[in-house]
């Protein structure tokens, strides 16, 4: 290759570069809610939407996660849905807080507790608005890869719904990614059927 059509393409290799780096610094730094009571945060929350993600590929509806305080600080996480197949799937993990001046950061884990050294197995779960009643939560990360929406009913309507779609846009997330949960899934003998 000629070196002048080398340097052309490393030109156009490092301005690719300051505009991807350009367009990752555009997102606002995601900001938490100032503070968290963890002992009422606790309890069962329905999931009302989220993005898309590998870890949930196989449900359909009815997800829920359930939060547990445990001795030394540790959160106990389940979360449970209906699969594609019609039957109950429930993962196990754990959950810590990272931020102790406001309980909003958190570090979750579902690998099993032998990894629980490994930093990569650790996922953010940042607490990014919270209903004044505790009513709902919208948990995020930094990199706004993963968004849950999540509610104390299993429905939200859907004035509330979008408002909370609007704030969470204004802190870099994006709105037409998020898929509403269903709450009305019934399995029935291996299948699926949505209540009306």
């Amino acid at each position: 290759m000629k070196k002048g059509n080398l340097l052309v393409l490393l030109a156009i290799g490092l301005l690719a570069g300051g505009v991807a780096n350009a367009q990752k610094s555009e997102s606002p730094q995601l900001k938490t809610v100032p503070s968290v009571d963890l002992k009422r945060y606790a309890g069962k929350w329905y999931e009302i939407g989220k993005y898309p993600n590998k870890f949930q590929k196989d449900c359909v509806g009815n997800t829920s996660a359930e939060y547990a305080l445990k001795e030394g600080g540790k959160i106990e996480v389940i979360n449970t849905c209906i699969t594609k197949e019609g039957v109950p799937k429930v993962a196990k993990g754990e959950a810590k807080v990272v931020d102790k001046t406001t309980n909003a950061k958190l570090k979750v884990r579902f690998a099993p507790s032998a990894l629980s050294f490994l930093p990569f197995v650790w996922g953010d779960y940042w607490i990014t608005e919270l209903g004044e009643n505790y009513d709902y939560a919208v948990i995020g990360d930094p990199k706004r890869e993963y968004f849950w929406i999540l509610s104390r009913q299993p429905e939200m309507n859907d004035t509330e719904f979008q408002a909370i779609l609007r704030r969470a846009e204004a802190q870099g997330f994006q709105p037409g990614r998020v898929e509403r949960t269903s709450q009305k899934v019934e399995a029935v003998k291996g299948t699926v059927i949505e209540r009306n």
